[in-house]
């Protein structure tokens, strides 16, 4: 039976990572929604990925991105995302690809 002090000081939070943490990220990637409560109690749901058992979002802007380039090109197998501000002022952009 483990101590109470112990169990705190190996206590990490559950935290969705975010997609543009990811080197790369393949085209045909499992992505589910997930749903959450603010601390308002609101519920609000994310788009998620999983990769090696870790959780990344996935925000709206980007699927959007991402669309755009498949209708362009349908043959990108790889992406990578680069995220610049923070918060409200956060701006992520999608990079195909093409020799990786």
């Amino acid at each position: 039976m483990a101590k109470l002090k112990d169990e705190a000081m190996s206590y990490e939070s559950s935290k969705t990572k975010n997609i543009a943490d990811l080197d790369t990220v393949p085209v045909d990637i499992e992505i589910k929604d997930e749903t959450f409560t603010d601390n308002d109690g609101k519920e609000f749901t994310i788009k998620i990925i999983e990769v090696d058992g870790e959780r990344y979002r996935v925000p709206v802007s980007v699927l959007k991105q991402l669309k755009t380039h498949l209708e362009d090109n349908p043959n990108i197998k790889k992406f990578k995302v680069r995220k610049t501000g923070e918060g409200m002022k956060t701006e992520y952009v999608v990079i195909p690809l093409y020799k990786i």
